[in-house]
């Protein structure tokens, strides 16, 4: 299968270019526009692939999209490309509605010119694979059951309502043209190569050198935890088995509150790198919390689980620990980050 995959240098696109190519028979186009959380490092052994191919496109130019289809002659599409930082989209909501709602139209846009071009077998076989959030399905109480693929869209915050407006794009260009789209919700992710701004790198780094650990209001907002490799797997898995109109909702029922999240990682790093100081708890700090902060969110994975015969391998013990070792024997990556693009201050703060 040949795989046209967008936003491929960011933390989720470029671990599925990792599996795509250590794993798969596939060959991938990475078209990434290499924003401020795009890192080239992460797919550096996957680039020397001959299965491997790279354009620097900005999703919003369609001209070039339509080259990029017409040249590549892809067999699938995996969108991944996204502004996905609540905090930022709070800040600077026109960037999420540019790339988010108006990059995901374009690809619309040129994938469905592509595939008009296709004979009919084709045109069967293709596949449009639109990646998202269980942020756009709103809040959950501590009762409410976990999300699942028919639960109503009730977004949030600049973020989440731009992805679900993009949803809503993907789903009407396969009832209005045919175009045979489908749509992956998952939970939050951790794991390698994640950028400093998310809050599972965010505490590992400032736990490493001994600074603040801010937690949002009590901690006690809910998340459900899924290792980004074990995603990855998941998304190929779907864009090779999904079928056109579908909903996988994705996610590894690993949920914890946000201090639980961030004790463990204190415990972890007291283990693996203990500090003269004393346990590394001491440097907890809670701050005002962020606008319209959503309680909870958890997914029942159970239907992407039978539909495309996978389970999530890593619990968030075993994940949470690969994640810290890793960041612990790669100081050099995130440190050049902390120096040149985020060096760790508070965002989304503007109207609160």
């Amino acid at each position: 299968m040949r795989i046209l995959l967008t936003g491929g240098c960011g933390f989720i696109g470029s671990a599925v270019i990792r599996h795509i190519i250590q794993s798969t028979n596939h060959s991938v186009l990475n078209v990434d526009c290499m924003t401020y959380a795009a890192s080239p490092e992460t797919i550096e052994n996957s680039a020397q692939s001959e299965r491997y191919s790279f354009s620097k496109t900005n999703i919003i130019d369609t001209a070039s999209l339509n080259t990029l289809f017409e040249t590549f002659h892809p067999d699938a599409v995996m969108h991944l490309a996204a502004e996905s930082h609540v905090d930022r989209s709070i800040d600077s909501p026109d960037v999420f509605i540019q790339t988010n709602v108006v990059g995901t139209h374009s690809m619309l846009e040129a994938a469905r010119r592509y595939w008009q071009t296709l004979d009919r077998e084709d045109q069967k076989a293709f596949r449009f694979h639109h990646i998202s959030t269980d942020e756009v399905f709103g809040a959950l109480s501590l009762d409410d059951p976990p999300f699942t693929e028919t639960t109503p869209y009730d977004p949030r915050s600049p973020y989440s309502a731009s992805k679900a407006a993009s949803d809503h794009l993907v789903r009407a260009w396969y009832h209005t043209y045919g175009l045979p789209t489908f749509v992956t919700n998952t939970t939050n992710n951790y794991g390698i190569w994640h950028f400093p701004e998310k809050l599972i790198p965010l505490i590992t780094i400032n736990a490493i050198e001994g600074q603040d650990l801010p937690v949002y209001g009590k901690g006690d907002n809910i998340r459900d935890w899924l290792f980004v490799e074990d995603h990855a797997k998941a998304l190929v898995r779907a864009v090779e088995r999904g079928q056109p109109g579908e909903t996988y909702a994705i996610g590894a029922r690993q949920p914890r509150t946000n201090l639980e999240v961030v004790q463990t990682i204190c415990r972890i790093l007291d283990e693996l790198a203990p500090q003269e100081q004393g346990p590394r708890e001491r440097l907890i700090r809670y701050v005002t919390d962020r606008p319209g902060h959503d309680f909870r969110y958890e997914i029942d994975p159970s239907h992407a689980e039978q539909a495309l015969d996978w389970k999530a391998e890593h619990n968030f013990e075993s994940g949470i620990r690969r994640t810290i070792q890793w960041y612990l024997a790669n100081r050099t990556w995130w440190e050049s980050i902390r120096a040149r693009r985020y060096t760790g201050q508070r965002l989304g703060i503007k109207n609160s």
